[in-house]
């Protein structure tokens, strides 16, 4: 008996994707997970990516629901489980775009700040417009790599 085992990944790093194809042209009888959501991105992918397996005669394991699905029950459960899998995706998903929300009606804003501010910025044109510093000369004297500079001054230009 022949075996593909797929790990768990840390939620940080994205997944790698797996082609279902090449898991069952794969000379095995049987795909080990860790967890549903570790094989497919959606419950589309996953339903798609068990039901080509099934066709080639490759039994699928879930280690954590305890999953098998050569058997009625075992298929039932998948299902089950694939749906709730789903279900809390996207539950997490809105939570986390409420809080992104909500966050920017209290005037926070994520991301990195600017390297630039307003001042830097028209201290730059002056120097530019003197003609007595070169692009580069005035990305040194405001600390920054010229493309930083270029970019907020066409970013600005523009508006």
């Amino acid at each position: 008996m022949l075996y593909v085992i797929i790990f768990e990944y840390p939620e940080a790093r994205p997944l790698p994707v797996i082609s279902p194809y090449h898991l069952a042209s794969a000379l095995t009888d049987v795909v080990i997970v860790w967890k549903l959501d570790r094989l497919a991105r959606s419950l589309r992918q996953l339903i798609d990516t068990t039901v080509l397996l099934n066709e080639r005669g490759v039994e699928l394991h879930s280690l954590t629901e305890n999953i098998n699905t050569t058997t009625p029950s075992g298929k039932l459960t998948f299902h089950i489980f694939a749906a709730l899998a789903e279900f809390e995706r996207d539950i997490l998903r809105q939570r986390v775009n409420a809080g992104l929300k909500a966050a920017r009606r209290r005037g926070r804003v994520g991301g990195r700040p600017k390297a630039l501010n307003e001042g830097d910025l028209k201290k730059a044109r002056a120097l530019l417009r003197s003609g007595d510093y070169t692009k580069v000369q005035v990305a040194e004297e405001l600390e920054v790599s010229r493309h930083t500079l270029w970019r907020a001054l066409s970013y600005e230009a523009a508006k």
